[in-house]
């Protein structure tokens, strides 16, 4: 069994005392030992490895408190980008529709074009594409562009006859299907999950195959950012059985927890009909998923105030994906089950569906470190964040809406008000509410470091500051990102710090990110390591 010592730079170990020791030693998979590096070399067996870090910081390696692994590996190998700035370049519908019209030309007829991270907000005609535009694009191919956020998304002809949606359709609660105000036709625009259906979906079109190569994509890009441990956050049951294809003795070279959907529970994973689980010990079920709102770009984050500009005149405050009672008696069977639940609640109308539904479930069976997490989170009111903490609820921020769409959220969606309480990290620390941060990754890429800056600085893309009063410190960030986020899901006595006998997982930066806040942007992953071995180096003149 190999052992290495790290020693010679700055050592965060994100433990309770915040402890600073000399050198770390581990063996084989797990921390061996902490201390000063004269303690550890005379421990340390003959022929241990050592790794000076030359004045580099060694901090555990980073956890993602909530995303949809592998979404991002699909996204690169089997769909169309059309991200626009500042996360890509697709500026207008032209460029758009010209990409999809390129894949259509290069896929079979008959095959669906599948084209993602649109954002109607930031091109130039500030809309989806419509029906008609997609058809100009093929009419032999069932095409679909969903939405950055994942909350709507428009589709051809063909795709929506395959979807099984006419003009006679009647729209679902919590979704709806575009119509033309004069006609009645489709326009082709799809919103909400429940409308939307298997079409909103991260495994959409995914076979086994493509799952394990958007797998290992996915994998090599987290840990190339000193990311070990992630999340699927909304598995169904197709996307478990293709965890679940995996042998219980095969290392995939990744851990993850799973967040099976909420209303598909227990049937999915417990009981005769439930998934075949084979037992690997680095896929783990966690939380249950639920919904109560969507999202803000679109205006379904459902908001207790109308948004500053509203787009639409019917639904001012946006959109509830769930019936208050019917979602109150969800979580209240969930809780029942013994599940922790993870609620996507946007808009702080949202949030107040579920903290009452948590209220009620706990008030009729009591539940102690239940940890039942509010997903985003993002204009989370203060009397809110106090009921959360007597509630022993926890939150996961989405701070990384600050560079992206801080902007309009300044100048179109909450107004320069509520823009500035977005993500209140430093608001849940006065009220000793423990929280982590994410990406949501795909709606914004996995940068651990880029997402300690925006709850660090809180600048928008334009360089605007959001909030002032809540800026939270880089240690913060950090701990949000790595014990915060393992206690999170229950995972805090195998990983999240660098203590006796966790994991080894760490990541060694290129700078100590708890100096100069300001300069989180300059640091970089120069290693990741994963139990105990190294899985990504870079120590390019340009990085270090």
């Amino acid at each position: 069994m190999s052992s290495t010592l790290y020693f010679n730079g700055p050592i965060l170990t994100m433990d309770e005392d915040n402890s600073r020791p000399e050198a770390v030693l581990t063996e084989g998979q797990i921390i061996k030992a902490v201390g000063t590096e004269a303690a550890l070399r005379a421990e340390m067996p003959a022929g241990s490895r050592e790794h000076d870090l030359q004045g580099h910081t060694l901090i555990p390696a980073f956890l993602d408190p909530h995303g949809h692994f592998p979404d991002p590996g699909f996204i690169r190998l089997f769909r169309v980008d059309l991200s626009s700035p500042p996360r890509g370049d697709c500026a207008d519908m032209a460029t758009a529709l010209e990409r999809l019209r390129a894949k259509a030309a290069d896929t079979p007829k008959g095959e669906w074009v599948m084209g993602v991270l649109f954002d109607n907000t930031a091109i130039a005609e500030a809309r989806m594409p419509t029906r008609l535009e997609l058809d100009s694009v093929s009419t032999d191919h069932p095409i679909w562009v969903i939405h950055a956020s994942g909350h709507n998304g428009s589709a051809n002809s063909l795709a929506l006859q395959n979807h099984g949606v006419n003009r006679d359709t009647p729209d679902p609660l919590g979704g709806r299907f575009g119509r033309d105000m004069d006609t009645g036709a489709l326009t082709g625009l799809i919103e909400g999950i429940s409308a939307m259906g298997d079409m909103g979906d991260t495994d959409f079109l995914i076979t086994r195959e493509r799952f394990w190569q958007g797998f290992q994509a996915t994998r090599d890009e987290y840990l190339s950012q000193g990311v070990t441990f992630a999340q699927n956050a909304w598995t169904s049951r197709k996307m478990l059985e293709h965890f679940a294809s995996l042998p219980a003795d095969q290392d995939p070279g990744y851990d993850l927890v799973l967040l099976p959907i909420g209303e598909d529970e227990p049937e999915v994973t417990e009981g005769p009909d439930a998934v075949d689980w084979p037992g690997n010990p680095h896929f783990n079920l966690g939380p249950r998923k639920l919904f109560t709102d969507g999202a803000f770009q679109l205006q379904t984050a459902l908001l207790s105030k109308p948004y500053h500009k509203p787009v639409d005149p019917e639904h001012p405050c946006g959109m509830t994906y769930a019936d208050a009672q019917a979602h109150s008696a969800e979580v209240k069977r969930l809780h029942r089950l013994g599940y922790q639940i993870h609620c996507h609640c946007n808009g702080d109308g949202g949030a107040e569906m579920f903290i009452d539904a948590v209220e009620k479930a706990l008030a009729e069976c009591p539940r102690a470190d239940h940890r039942h997490t509010i997903i985003h989170g993002q204009i989370l009111r203060d009397d809110q964040l106090q009921r959360m903490a007597e509630l022993g609820m926890t939150v996961s921020f989405f701070p990384a809406h600050i560079h992206f769409w801080g902007d309009r959220h300044f100048d179109t969606f909450l107004g320069p008000e509520r823009a500035q309480r977005i993500s209140p990290a430093a608001s849940a620390e006065r009220f000793g509410l423990r929280y982590t941060i994410h990406n949501d990754a795909s709606v914004t890429p996995t940068r651990p470091l880029h997402l300690a800056h925006c709850a660090v600085n809180r600048t928008t893309a334009s360089g605007r500051v959001l909030g002032e009063d809540q800026k939270i410190s880089p240690l913060s960030a950090l701990k949000a990102q790595t014990i915060d986020a393992a206690w999170q899901v229950f995972q805090e006595d195998q990983r999240g710090s660098i203590e006796v006998g966790k994991l080894a997982d760490l990541a060694i930066l290129s700078r100590n990110p708890l100096e100069e806040a300001d300069q989180l942007l300059k640091t970089t992953v120069l290693t990741t390591v994963r139990r105990g071995e190294t899985v990504f180096q870079d120590f390019s003149a340009d990085r270090v």
